[in-house]
């Protein structure tokens, strides 16, 4: 897969229910990258093209079901080499970076990354120098397929949950509630411009984004531009995001 692939943000398959349109930013300019995301509110974006018209069309899912929509994006992220994610991570992360900073978020939920997703491990440590406080989130230890967000910095002892995921070790000093963050970066799988997004399948940020009232915190999806589909079957409990951050665009639902 090559570095400078990415898809635009419009789709021909629009709702016939749907009349507002996704306003959607897109990032380009020709300067270097430097070593890791700016710790202040300059930020430099070394991914360039010359119209969305060049870009690669979105990937058809219209007639898939989830499952095989879930399966080939997964296959998709994973084809990259490890320079080419390193890369397109810190391009990501300096979008992101801007985008905490202009809401002036002190308390952000993210994740490490995993199965392919955009690593955060950049960003975090820019935010850390922001003196930003970082929770990642673990598996509930008795509220079935809900999370919590624990507090995490350098020292934090890390576990694995049942799926292999790192997560801070339990420290009920440590845990906030939902309502009390900033913002709340989610992965997922899959999302299209309509700010619909598949996790997947277990539900957890389901239940987490339907804490969020009034975007409070401000929940924003974080993916590779080849994470972006057609067409994207939803379920009733399914929430969609305002803000969706690639490494090429950013497209905002509100």
């Amino acid at each position: 897969m090559s570095m400078t692939r990415f898809m635009t943000g419009s789709s021909q398959y629009q709702s016939a229910t749907t009349a507002k349109q996704p306003s959607i930013t897109y990032f380009s300019s020709a300067s270097p990258a430097s070593a890791e995301p700016s710790a202040s509110a300059e930020v430099i974006y070394p991914h360039s093209f010359n119209s969305p018209r060049d870009a690669e069309p979105l990937f058809d899912s219209r007639n898939m079901s989830r499952d095989s929509i879930r399966r080939h994006i997964r296959q998709e992220r994973n084809s990259m080499d490890q320079a080419e994610q390193n890369q397109l991570a810190l391009i990501a992360s300096r979008h992101l970076l801007s985008e905490i900073q202009q809401i002036s978020a002190k308390r952000v939920a993210i994740y490490l990354g995993f199965d392919g997703e955009l690593a955060t491990n950049k960003l975090i440590e820019a935010l850390w120098k922001l003196d930003v406080e970082v929770y990642l989130p673990r598996i509930h230890p008795f509220a079935k397929g809900h999370l919590l967000f624990v507090r995490y910095s350098p020292d934090t002892v890390m576990v694995n949950n049942r799926f292999d995921i790192a997560e801070p070790k339990l420290d009920i000093r440590h845990i906030i509630s939902v309502d009390k963050l900033d913002m709340i970066v989610t992965p997922l799988v899959a999302f299209d411009d309509k700010g619909n997004r598949m996790g997947m399948g277990g539900g957890f940020y389901d239940r987490t984004l339907a804490q969020v009232k009034d975007n409070k915190p401000l929940a924003v999806g974080y993916a590779h531009d080849c994470q972006q589909v057609s067409y994207l079957p939803v379920e009733y409990w399914d929430i969609p995001l305002p803000i969706i951050i690639t490494p090429t665009k950013r497209i905002a639902n509100d």
